[in-house]
């Protein structure tokens, strides 16, 4: 189900710091086009993978990261990895402006090093990663401004190899560096998500929660296995092995919304995909998502969107 969230690009380096030092980086929205142009969305990620340091929002107290952490930062927020946690936050703007330019451009090194001249305490990957967020996007609401996913350090953990192949790969900057540094960064995404979700409480709401209540996944799996079937309320309780009335109460009451208007705009997020690959026809778009019509198509699509299909296009083009 984590293919919904189409990841269209990464940016990764590594970071040598000796204390004291500060790495900040301002809203993401500033920068995007520098990075990755053709993404609608950045998310933020960094994995300790020595030593230790503290990290935040740049409107909220730090928390201490160790080795093996991974720190994402989901929306877009500024914020800040530092240690001491009191260090000094002198920050330029357009000196990160700068860098972020010269890093996409490939004109710095993949290993950056910050703070002093004394030998580097921290090691830590900093990573940018691509994402579309309209027309749909359901992951992206259900996580918090800030996400710390605690992992062990130890080689029995299943995040450390990868982890460890991110290093050598930056280090070495070997051939097909890009296409390695974007399979790491959904993977490592993946990986962050499912501890995530492995970790909320019971009690919690949204998609990301609906994935642990069983027949609500169920649903859910089921409108994403085949998004274009002609689903129905009664056919999908039927599918789920449940009553109509009880399919509803309990997608809404974690998705927030019934099942069929969720459809209704995984269609959309789906038809916008499609819409912006080279030579695709609106009706071919349509009949791929379920619609029997290119014009009732053409109508939810505007109705959800605000923009028709081929102003879609056109702007997604641009």
């Amino acid at each position: 189900m984590l293919r919904s969230v189409r990841l269209t690009g990464s940016m990764l380096f590594l970071v040598e710091a000796a204390t004291p030092w500060v790495s900040w980086a301002p809203e993401t929205r500033s920068f995007q086009s520098l990075v990755l142009p053709a993404a609608q969305h950045l998310i933020s990620f960094h994995i300790v993978t020595r030593g230790a340091c503290w990290a935040g929002l740049a409107d909220a107290p730090p928390e201490r990261l160790e080795a093996g952490d991974v720190l994402v930062i989901p929306h877009g927020d500024a914020y800040y990895l530092a240690d001491p946690p009191a260090a000094e936050r002198t920050y330029g703007f357009e000196e990160a402006l700068t860098f972020f330019r010269h890093m996409a451009a490939g004109k710095l090194p993949s290993t950056v090093f910050e703070g002093g001249d004394g030998p580097a305490t921290t090691q830590f990957i900093c990573g940018f990663l691509g994402c579309d967020v309209r027309p749909f996007n359901p992951v992206l609401p259900a996580l918090p401004r800030l996400l710390r996913v605690r992992t062990a350090a130890e080689a029995g953990d299943g995040l450390s190899p990868l982890i460890a192949f991110a290093v050598q790969e930056l280090r070495e900057q070997r051939s097909g560096g890009q296409v390695v540094k974007l399979r790491m960064a959904e993977l490592l995404f993946v990986d962050v998500i499912r501890r995530y979700l492995e970790t909320l409480p019971g009690e919690k709401v949204g998609w990301l929660a609906g994935l642990r209540d069983p027949l609500v996944a169920r649903a859910l799996a089921l409108l994403h296995d085949a998004p274009a079937r002609d689903w129905t309320l009664d056919a999908l309780a039927a599918q789920a092995g449940t009553s109509r009335s009880v399919l509803a109460e309990r997608f809404g009451h974690f998705i927030g919304q019934p099942p069929m208007r969720y459809l209704r705009q995984l269609r959309m997020q789906l038809a916008g995909r499609l819409l912006a690959e080279d030579g695709a026809k609106v009706v071919a778009v349509a009949a791929a998502v379920g619609f029997e019509s290119e014009a009732a198509f053409s109508r939810a699509f505007k109705q959800c969107v605000g923009l028709s299909p081929d102003e879609w296009r056109r702007r997604r083009g641009q």
